[in-house]
């Protein structure tokens, strides 16, 4: 049976000092599991009995320190709405140790929520309870849809209070990565005029994460290119799925592609390019539509902290592929989602009408690409389940006709389709006024809803026809929802 007795070690902690803080956890009172993500525990060969144990809790907390842990706050800097903010770092997150599984993977284990550290400014350093629901959440509902992202093992719940618009409790969120460099990690040094220290940051991350690479003559520009392929590939499937990061900047940013940092995210309901989700982004720089422009913009920066060991054209040439990638990865996964095998010019404009219909008819995103799988390709046939989502129902009989001819061209049949479909169609997202009513039932006491979400989560393709009920498009007080970077 495996436990905490696995062995941990700490390869960041082996970089200079200049590189991080030795911070020990604060714990928290009356710290104590609320819920616990099997599947993430499995693969990390935790066993589940220990996991929910009161040692566990403990050594996460603080209360005792594990023996190999060698606890941390990391220092980074960032472009934030696009202005640089020359330092921030872990401010409510502790790197506690690195686990090596079975599977020879390595994955960092980091508390939220653990208090202060140096880089807490002015912050308490702890994580609020609605927040690390969020968090916990979506980070199972990332890896469910199969969008690369952090992982949460475990959520805490405690009796200390917080202080935010109103008193709040304290949580605690222990989630993993094979790493948390970030952009901003490299800007940081980058901008205090230490390439000596790129460089050191760089072959740590080409080590440990692209060993490939390690050792080659061009090894900082094919990890470069990694980096932007990864990285326009992570925000075409935000786009395909209708995912709103919500704050977009460099220090939000994984070295990994993986979506990192979850606030004020939110995955659409109606059909709205112009979709801000997060209520403090006020000139909607981190609007959905704006998401693959701003990814762009962030490896440039990145470039720009690279330059002294990759030359600042090769970074450029390099940096001409994002759109063609991105592109290329969000054409095929909007192919998929309308179960259509070519990638023509006729399959594009077929792509972006519907789009266009989805945005000018308020159509619910994932509702109608769910129920699209249910299309009678049949000559003459009405499709109503499909046709009364919209108010313009000529409009769509149009995109309809030209859909309809694809589909024969293809031969197309439509129960092959339709299993294919809902293979890239979930029925189950993570909606904002879902969370909320997790939140609202957390802070009473019960967290009976969230075990049901997560399983919806973990399998969003499959039916639950138990669960129906967290298919429903929102009601009509979630549009007052608002979230803002405190959540």
């Amino acid at each position: 049976m495996k436990s905490m007795a696995l062995r941990f070690t700490n390869s960041f902690a082996c970089l200079p000092d200049n590189f991080f803080v030795r911070t020990d956890p604060e714990p928290l009172d009356d710290c104590h599991l609320i819920d616990l993500n099997n599947k993430v525990a499995d693969f990390l060969g935790l066993n589940s009995g220990f996991c929910q144990s009161a040692y566990f809790v403990d050594y996460l907390n603080g209360q005792q320190k594990h023996p190999e842990f060698d606890p941390l706050a990391a220092v980074y800097a960032g472009h934030q709405f696009g202005h640089y903010v020359p330092q921030l770092g872990d401010g409510r997150a502790i790197l506690l140790g690195e686990i090596t599984t079975d599977a020879n993977q390595t994955w960092e284990l980091q508390s939220k929520g653990s208090g202060l550290t140096q880089f807490s400014r002015s912050g308490d350093g702890r994580a609020v309870l609605r927040s690390t629901i969020r968090e916990y959440l979506c980070s199972t509902a990332m890896d469910g849809l199969g969008i690369p992202s952090t992982h949460a093992l475990c959520m805490m719940a405690s009796s200390t209070d917080v202080y935010r618009e109103r008193v709040e409790k304290a949580a605690l969120l222990i989630r993993i990565a094979p790493s948390f460099v970030r952009f901003g990690s490299f800007e940081y040094f980058h901008y205090q005029s230490r390439p000596d220290l790129v460089k050191i940051l760089a072959d740590y991350v080409i080590k440990q994460q692209y060993p490939a690479f390690f050792g080659k003559v061009n090894s900082y520009f094919l990890f470069f290119q990694e980096v932007i392929r990864s990285t326009a590939e992570l925000i075409a499937k935000w786009q395909a799925v209708g995912f709103a990061h919500g704050v977009m900047n460099t220090d939000n940013m994984s070295i990994l592609g993986l979506t990192l940092d979850f606030g004020p995210f939110g995955f659409l309901d109606e059909y709205n390019p112009d979709y801000i989700c997060n209520h403090s982004d006020h000139s909607g720089r981190y609007a959905f539509k704006r998401q693959a422009t701003i990814g762009l913009w962030n490896l440039h920066r990145l470039a720009e902290a690279l330059c002294s060991i990759i030359p600042m054209q090769q970074a450029i040439d390099a940096l001409a592929d994002y759109e063609k990638i991105f592109s290329r990865h969000f054409f095929q996964l909007m192919g998929e989602k309308l179960g259509l095998k070519e990638r023509d010019k006729e399959v594009l404009t077929i792509i972006n009408q519907l789009l266009s219909l989805l945005e000018s008819n308020r159509v619910d995103y994932t509702v109608f690409f769910r129920s699209l799988a249910s299309f009678d390709q049949a000559a003459g046939s009405s499709n109503l389940l499909i046709r009364n989502q919209f108010t313009d129902r000529d409009a769509f009989d149009a995109w309809a006709e030209k859909y309809q001819r694809q589909l024969v061209k293809e031969s197309s049949d439509n129960r092959t389709r339709a299993l294919l479909m809902n293979l890239h169609n979930p029925k189950y997202i993570l909606r904002n006024y879902l969370a909320q009513i997790v939140i609202e039932k957390a802070e009473r006491g019960d967290y009976s809803v969230i075990s049901i979400l997560q399983k919806l989560l973990q399998n969003p393709f499959d039916e639950h026809l138990e669960h129906e009920e967290y298919a429903q498009t929102p009601p009509d007080w979630a549009k007052e929802i608002v979230i803002s970077c405190s959540s």
